[in-house]
């Protein structure tokens, strides 16, 4: 079995949603049962991939047999053999968060880093990095911040007091250190994760979960008289453009008879060969959902 962390960020507004609900927000995202995390179902990421990676019609019988191998066969004959990939949601890491300074924030918490840690250590793709301990309200960030306003840390309506000591600062670099190159490059003037990365403590990162997403006000007109029809207005959760998720693919040895002795670890590089913008979620005509999928490594 082989292992690789993926990264989800978002560029435009995401929709990965679970259906009409009785409540305020009529059309809410998915979410993690217990906790409340925002996630985009695994099964929604492979079959994004899945139809990605499609061979054209007429291409070389190796194309196919592989994208079945990595997928599985299509639905009619969905009982020949399973798919050799296993593709886990993708769950928040990072959300986009109004700033007081800096425009913006990406706010994390010990309990996202912790959990992304144990997806990164499972893919044995990155040494153990501190995880910060913090009182409630409490906030660290990076030595070169831009959305630190003296001790304070001002997120939409929240004020909260930063840590100021140099090891945490310190604990605040290692991460972006691994986070910022994936998300914004290497290029000169291109990172602008490292100087808004904040890590906030746990309660007051589980309310912006639930606050900070956006919503939006939908109508539906009416043919004739081009106006809203009766009853028809809603709300769609989204998350943000710019919020970041971490998920975890597996690859087993290829069932397919044609390509048994195939290599897990090609069944990866098959799914995922490269950073790559994909269409995920609902509302594409709308402008939603356009990401970056891209190996954690």
């Amino acid at each position: 079995m082989e292992r690789k962390a993926y990264l989800l960020h978002a560029l435009s507004p995401l929709h990965a949603g679970t259906g009409h609900a009785a409540d305020v927000i009529d059309l809410p995202i998915a979410r993690m049962k217990a906790t409340g995390i925002p996630i985009v179902p695994g099964s929604s990421v492979k079959g994004v991939l899945r139809d990605a990676r499609r061979p054209t019609s007429g291409g070389a019988n190796d194309a196919k047999d592989k994208w079945l191998a990595t997928f599985g066969p299509e639905t009619q004959n969905a009982g020949d053999h399973a798919g050799a990939l296993v593709v886990s949601e993708a769950r928040l890491l990072a959300l986009p968060v109004r700033s007081f300074k800096g425009t913006f924030a990406y706010v994390t918490c010990p309990l996202l880093l912790r959990l992304a840690q144990r997806d990164l250590g499972a893919a044995q793709e990155h040494p153990t990095r501190p995880i910060p301990t913090l009182q409630d309200q409490q906030a660290m960030v990076g030595p070169q911040s831009v959305i630190a306003h003296g001790d304070r840390l001002y997120l939409q309506d929240l004020d909260l007091t930063l840590v100021t000591r140099e090891r945490s600062q310190q604990d605040v670099k290692r991460w972006t250190d691994w986070l910022a190159p994936l998300v914004c490059g290497t290029g000169a003037g291109n990172d602008i994760l490292s100087k808004r990365f904040a890590i906030v403590d746990d309660d007051t990162m589980s309310f912006l979960w639930e606050t900070a997403t956006q919503l939006d006000q939908r109508v539906r007109l009416n043919e004739q008289t081009r106006t809203v029809d009766k009853g028809a207005l809603w709300l769609e959760e989204s998350l943000p453009a710019e919020t970041i998720l971490i998920g975890l693919m597996e690859a087993d040895r290829s069932r397919r008879p044609e390509l048994l002795n195939w290599p897990a670890a090609d069944v990866l590089k098959f799914a995922v060969p490269g950073e790559t913008a994909l269409q995920f979620g609902g509302k594409a005509t709308t402008g939603h959902g356009r990401c970056r999928l891209l190996p954690a490594a």
